[in-house]
């Protein structure tokens, strides 16, 4: 029916949609950051102040209201919040091809689930990183698919794993049919910290054209793309000083590379903006929008209305796409100074001689690897045994990292290293490099190391 609402004199009764007049908000006011003051102390010093009134659109002070974003919207999100992700897709990607489009969601965790329930039948087997994110692995058990892990290096997923994996399927022996889904982070990947290099997701492409296979990009960390780390905490280089130059030098998606509509992108504010703001958006060819888009009309349905608001006020109206990538400079630039405070403790305070690491060249991961053969338990303890006492006295020296086992993609495969995740997103510089050392003692501690 709501193909008929535009008519000019039509009165509704069909739909239900409640009354606007009874949503108690008259007026939403926000505090957001000045274009080139994004400090957490000039925005509450010197802010600007955005207002979204309950009838804007009617009085044609904006194309968003209140009356329109808090009542039921479509699954693929308010048309006027779409318009400014679909440019801001092709400002930064520029798929090459003609019929992708793109369509919000609630969240990459809850894209993942809807592309598994498109995708996958049960028992089916689903291929990723050997480490890889733990919510994703087990939505996709969830639904009774079985986890394949393809070996690691320094860049991510290694091509020719998964294409020595694929020629050798043998479907009677694996009791499946050949996989054809792929799920991988290409940039900062959690919990590794790894980034493809663009010859990396090139061969990857290359692998999935060869075996036909769909691509599932899961990409939250990609605008948090740093330079290398110089040695020092206080070597920041100068950001890009151009959008252009800003965006050149970022490595290309999977997206951007996707001449047969094989990829399914999933990007999310989650990392640049807020988690809470509980939007993401796919991007893909129209066919599979449109079926993702069925699955969301009768899950999720929209997005927080009231979310997009806030989202249009700060994204389309007050900054626009140039103050945008500004922001996600500024965002940059404050990831690669948590990143190298993060990586000083650890060349001042970690063992060398048990501890190997590469710094992160993107994300919010440090991934360190542990000489678990050094550890004087070594061949009376199992590796889970181990690794175990090691978080354990970490535990007790008041430092939390994560153990590598909980991200095991198949926890029954044979894993050839220990590693720990750090994260280096949330506490303050201070905090960050004691915790460091604190690991340090517990490693010391474990290890029975002067």
């Amino acid at each position: 029916m709501a193909k008929y609402l535009s008519l000019n004199d039509m009165i509704s009764l069909g739909g239900g949609l409640p009354s606007s007049e009874y949503f108690p908000f008259d007026e939403m006011t926000l505090k957001v950051p000045t274009l080139g003051h994004f400090s957490e102390k000039e925005t509450h010093e010197e802010g600007t102040v955005i207002t979204a009134g309950k009838f804007d659109l009617e009085q044609d002070k904006s194309l968003f209201d209140i009356k329109t974003a808090f009542n039921y919207g479509q699954g693929t999100g308010a048309a006027q919040f779409l318009r400014f992700i679909v440019e801001h897709t092709e400002i930064v990607h520029n798929p090459p091809y003609q019929n992708w489009q793109s369509t919000m969601t609630i969240g990459s965790t809850s894209a993942f689930d809807v592309a598994c329930r498109m995708f996958l039948e049960k028992g089916d087997y689903l291929m990723t990183e050997e480490y890889s994110f733990s919510s994703s692995v087990e939505a996709a058990k969830q639904m009774g698919a079985r986890i394949l892990g393809i070996p690691m290096d320094a860049e991510g997923m290694l091509p020719s794993g998964l294409d020595s994996l694929l020629s050798s399927w043998n479907e009677a022996e694996r009791g499946a049919r050949k996989p054809f889904v792929v799920y991988t982070v290409p940039t900062g990947q959690n919990p590794s910290g790894a980034t493809m290099s663009l010859q990396r997701r090139k061969d990857i492409y290359a692998v999935a054209q060869k075996h036909d296979l769909y691509i599932l990009e899961d990409e939250p960390y990609y605008f948090l793309q740093m330079p290398d780390y110089a040695g020092s905490p206080d070597v920041i280089p100068q950001p890009p000083a151009s959008h252009d130059a800003f965006l050149s030098s970022l490595v290309p998606s999977l997206l951007s590379l996707d001449v047969d509509g094989r990829v399914m992108r999933m990007d999310s504010f989650s990392k640049v903006i807020s988690p809470g703001s509980r939007i993401g958006w796919i991007t893909a060819s129209t066919q599979i929008v449109e079926k993702y888009s069925k699955h969301a009309d009768l899950s999720t349905q929209s997005p927080s209305g009231m979310a997009q608001l806030i989202m249009f006020k700060l994204l389309d109206e007050h900054w626009g796409h140039a103050g945008y990538l500004d922001w996600l400079k500024h965002m940059r630039t404050e990831y690669t100074k948590r990143r190298n405070v993060m990586i000083a403790a650890c060349d001042a305070y970690l063992p060398s001689s048990i501890v190997s690491y590469v710094p992160p060249q993107a994300g919010m991961f440090h991934w360190m690897r542990i000489d678990y053969e050094k550890h004087p338990a070594y061949g009376k303890k199992s590796f889970a045994e181990i690794e175990d006492a090691i978080f354990m006295c970490s535990i007790k020296h008041r430092a939390l990292v994560a153990k590598g086992s909980f991200f095991y993609a198949d926890a029954g495969a044979v894993h050839d290293g220990m590693f720990f995740r750090a994260t280096y997103a949330a506490a303050p510089f201070d905090k960050i490099n004691e915790a460091i050392r604190r690991f340090g003692e517990a490693l010391r501690e474990e290890f029975a190391l002067a």
